[in-house]
């Protein structure tokens, strides 16, 4: 065997076994996805998480991390820049699964570069997207994030989110014979909501987790004022006005799971890896913005977190019921709370 040959399954293996290290939920999804387009999609989440690890180390300087950020963009166009982005981020801090898979960057654009053509084409576009908007967001604040306004707030999913939307709609009408140009068309409509929608519900789960760190305040210091609070003392005198300004964010939310939700059920029912691909991460927000509307102190630094007792029950009735609009849509209303299920009696 070449060695290229034995790189190129040296780079499949580490994708497919640090994958679940990084992601759980996705993971999951990722799973169900079939050939070139489960493959697609794992390398494509895997450098989105590599940008991600590199926007959030906690301790380097906004310039480190827009340099390293930058460095990173280059390696899509020379892979002659991997050794050196590599060689970068020698004193990286975070996460040790998050760590080691930016450590193993090399292998990752290996597996990009086994891509058809035009996948990698796809993929490129998105993630350049997505470090492009990072790059921004870390050098304007490089003190550490303080999301103004609901305007920025919204800019700020369109880069870390709202691309991988885009990403996965692109990668679905490249590889599933089952969506043309008219389902295309619909899904674009909505597929920056349905992962804005995730991204939304990630962040109010984190809030506490975020600041502490991180640095990070995604609420809007304008919501928190128009409710008696601010940034500088949410956690402490201006608790009250700081936890009405996470309820009207769980408004955004739940609107936003709603068009996610209309996404879910654009997809075509052949398309049945999809369709399952996507209901899971929904069920999960809406069961966990569930939780958190529920929550006496949101505030409070304890993470919400579903059961894995339910996380096996929406798995297993997402694949019962992913052909059937009706049913994913009863899932919908169970995961928010609107409808009970015998399966969660034991919660």
């Amino acid at each position: 065997m070449e060695r290229s040959d034995a790189r190129t399954i040296e780079a499949e293996q580490f994708c497919r076994e640090i994958l679940p290290t990084v992601s759980r939920t996705f993971a999951l999804g990722i799973r169900v996805l079939p050939g070139d387009l489960g493959a697609s999609v794992r390398i494509a989440y895997l450098l989105c998480r590599i940008a991600d690890t590199l926007e959030d180390e906690p301790d380097a300087p906004a310039e480190t991390k827009a340099y390293r950020l930058a460095m990173f963009a280059r390696c899509f166009d020379d892979p002659a820049c991997v050794p050196s982005f590599r060689t970068a981020l020698a004193d990286l801090r975070g996460d040790a699964a998050h760590l080691r898979l930016a450590a193993n960057t090399d292998l990752v654009f290996r597996g990009f570069e086994a891509l058809p053509e035009r996948t990698r084409s796809v993929v490129r576009r998105w993630v350049l997207e997505m470090i492009a908007g990072m790059r921004k967001f870390v050098l304007a604040y490089p003190h550490g994030m303080r999301i103004q306004s609901i305007d920025e707030y919204r800019e700020y999913c369109y880069y870390v989110a709202g691309t991988v939307g885009h990403l996965l709609t692109d990668l679905w009408y490249e590889h599933a014979p089952s969506i043309g140009p008219a389902e295309y068309d619909k899904l674009r409509l909505r597929c920056r909501a349905f992962a804005e929608a995730l991204q939304t519900v990630n962040i109010l789960r984190d809030v506490v987790r975020d600041a502490e760190h991180e640095n990070s305040i995604y609420i809007p210091e304008q919501l928190l004022r128009t409710h008696g609070s601010a940034h500088a003392d949410m956690f402490s005198g201006g608790i009250d006005g700081a936890k009405s300004a996470l309820a009207a964010m769980m408004r955004l939310a739940h609107h936003d799971l709603d068009q996610a939700t209309a996404y879910l059920l654009a997809i075509p029912r052949r398309a049945v890896s999809i369709r399952l691909f996507c209901a899971l991460p929904l069920l999960f927000a809406y069961a966990t913005l569930r939780d958190l509307s529920r929550a006496a102190e949101p505030l409070a630094g304890d993470r919400v977190k579903i059961s894995r007792a339910e996380v096996k029950s929406l798995t297993l009735l997402s694949m019962l019921g992913v052909m059937s609009n009706r049913a994913l849509g009863q899932l919908v209303a169970i995961a928010r709370g609107s409808r009970r299920s015998s399966l969660y009696a034991g919660r």
